[in-house]
């Protein structure tokens, strides 16, 4: 690609503002729809569990998005399909596991402030599955944001909930343990592209990662009898039904900005701006709830949006971990 072919196009700050905008609006909302389905009692007191069945409709409704926008912009061939099915199948888990985690009795501040570790593992996972490299300023921006986001998201709760399930804490550990694998994959995934010399479009990113989503969360549901019980369950209660269509819309919104962030930014970035989303999601249900936030919880905001400006800013002037990858290649050629 020559020198006047990468400057045609958005600036990367502005890419980055349209990724992470997109992503906060329609992820705040499908927050608040997670929370409600996995709260929603029916008539006879009975909660939906189905969590594998909700995954198969939420990556149905991402295909649906992500074959639309690759009629409208055309799809790139020859892509690394087993780098996408592995990329598929560890985000699906890791999403299905969450689920799980609320519906076996751990409260969303627990899983909200468990999850926003996840950038730890997104790290791990790269340096070790991607060979990334991060610089000091990046691991105390990450800290910063874990640490403020962590917070938060319990400043704001006055109250003790129920206790958490062992089973439920298992799962966010299963969960924490795939957003890891992920994070190396998808490094794997766009290093893979380099060298058949193909770069995936956002909704190629989009489309063939919730194909192998949806694959792997029917055959799982499938082999669990969900697809039965859990379709049984929204059509007897269209109350919920209403808030699961919605749920899979959200998704299939956010996600066409998550995969355009991936597709222009390093995995860690998507990371970061979908873990910060949390503090807001935390901020938005104690709005709704009416309840105040203490001095603790304004200094976990301020730390958490000082660690999201010194991340985002390092980003979106091409980060000096990509430097010193390419000082290293250089110096091996």
């Amino acid at each position: 690609m020559t020198k006047e072919q990468k400057s045609v196009g958005l600036p990367q700050s502005v890419k980055l503002i349209i990724g992470a905008g997109g992503i906060y609006a329609a992820f705040l909302y499908y927050g608040t729809l997670q929370e409600d389905v996995f709260h929603f009692k029916s008539s006879t007191g009975e909660k939906f569990k189905d969590a594998w069945f909700l995954q198969a409709f939420e990556a149905l409704a991402n295909v649906i998005i992500g074959g639309i926008g690759l009629l409208l912009t055309g799809g790139t061939k020859n892509l690394p399909q087993d780098m996408f099915a592995l990329s598929g199948a560890t985000q699906v888990c890791a999403k299905a596991f969450t689920s799980l985690a609320l519906a076996n009795g751990v409260s969303f501040p627990v899983v909200t402030l468990s999850k926003s570790g996840k950038m730890v593992p997104v790290m791990i996972g790269s340096l070790l599955l991607g060979g990334a490299r991060y610089t000091l300023r990046e691991y105390a921006a990450v800290l910063a944001i874990i640490i403020g986001t962590c917070i938060v998201s319990m400043g704001g709760k006055k109250k003790a909930g129920p206790a958490s399930s062992v089973l439920g804490i298992v799962f966010i550990f299963l969960s924490l343990s795939c957003d890891g694998i992920t994070g190396g994959v998808q490094k794997r995934l766009k290093s893979k592209s380099q060298a058949l010399g193909v770069k995936p479009k956002p909704y190629d990113f989009m489309f063939w990662t919730n194909l192998y989503m949806g694959i792997t969360a029917a055959i799982i549901a499938l082999f669990l009898g969900e697809f039965t019980t859990g379709f049984k369950f929204v059509t007897e209660n269209p109350e919920l039904l209403s808030k699961v269509l919605k749920f899979g819309l959200c998704s299939a919104i956010g996600q066409s900005f998550i995969f355009y962030t991936i597709s222009h930014f390093d995995p860690l970035v998507c990371s970061t701006v979908t873990t910060t989303r949390k503090v807001f999601s935390v901020l938005l249900s104690i709005f709704i709830n009416g309840h105040p936030v203490n001095a603790e919880g304004w200094f976990g905001i301020g730390l958490a949006s000082a660690g999201i400006l010194s991340e985002l800013q390092d980003k979106s002037s091409g980060g000096e971990h990509k430097k010193e990858e390419k000082k290293d290649e250089k110096k091996k050629e």
